[in-house]
């Protein structure tokens, strides 16, 4: 797998998963940086690199009332405050070949590429150019041989610094299901292949125009990511997912995080240490 090579990325030599965690979208600089800041404590605890998300602005939503930001500026100065005060890298939506350039002046990390937009050459080439990370978000439509080609575009414009993340496939109108055998085909790729365990439990196309979701099993899906050896997770979470502005269906809520890593840190350990004796024996 290709390393790593972000600022502020701690205990990333560790052979542990690295965590992309925060809350959908910014809702105000007061819930952003509490969000992150118990992030980053509780990740250093573990010992688990940490990247925060937030998105600035949200592109795709399902009706012209629902919720999109507090304004591209504000909000990208909010996270760009969290990453230098708190010393994290951040990662952050694009939609659009303007918005990357927008996006890379406020000194994001990393960029990242929606599902639905996986496929766009003029998005993923001004991404590419910003020379910033670009992290792919795999389109519910795509097989996951298929990724490598949303790579390729990247590359071809001189930027090897990709990552690619499962997300589920659509299963009729209404339901994601996660083929797992997806993350190590993604890995051949040679990039940081990781798995959403939030946007695979969503529930598109309600009739309320609200997505909704399986939050119940998140644990499942990043249990199930680490032991099939997923370079990171991906996990939306919020102080209060029933009143958060985005996508609360599907998030975790803040105080769950911690149970959750305390499972998955020893994982994650205990499987590195075993394949690490099989070579040996081999």
């Amino acid at each position: 797998m290709q390393q790593l090579k972000i600022q502020n990325l701690k205990n990333y030599e560790n052979d542990m998963f690295f965590l992309m965690a925060g809350p959908c979208v910014v809702e105000g600089e007061k819930i952003t940086f509490e969000t992150a800041s118990y992030l980053k404590d509780l990740t250093s605890k573990y010992k688990i690199p940490f990247i925060f998300k937030s998105s600035y602005r949200k592109a795709n939503r399902s009706k012209i009332s629902s919720f999109t930001g507090i304004g591209d500026k504000e909000a990208l100065s909010i996270l760009r405050t969290v990453r230098n005060t708190l010393h994290v890298p951040v990662v952050t939506d694009i939609h659009s070949p303007a918005e990357a350039e927008l996006a890379a002046s406020y000194d994001m990390d990393i960029l990242q590429i929606p599902a639905f937009l996986c496929r766009q050459t003029e998005l993923l080439e001004a991404a590419a150019r910003t020379g910033k990370y670009v992290n792919i978000k795999k389109g519910q439509f795509l097989s996951p041989e298929s990724m490598k080609f949303a790579a390729e575009k990247v590359a071809y414009f001189g930027n090897n610094n990709i990552m690619l993340t499962e997300r589920g496939t659509q299963f009729g109108y209404s339901d994601l299901i996660v083929d797992f055998r997806g993350i190590p085909e993604m890995q051949k790729t040679g990039y940081p292949v990781i798995m959403d365990a939030t946007h695979s439990l969503q529930q598109p196309n309600q009739p309320s125009g609200i997505t909704g979701g399986r939050p119940d099993l998140i644990y499942t899906m990043a249990k199930a990511a680490i032991a099939v050896g997923a370079d990171g997770l991906f996990i939306e979470t919020h102080p209060n997912p029933s009143v958060a502005k985005s996508d609360g269906a599907n998030m975790l809520e803040l105080d769950l995080v911690e149970g959750l890593l305390k499972i998955l840190a020893p994982l994650r350990k205990a499987l590195t240490e075993n394949t690490d004796t099989l070579k040996n024996t081999q």
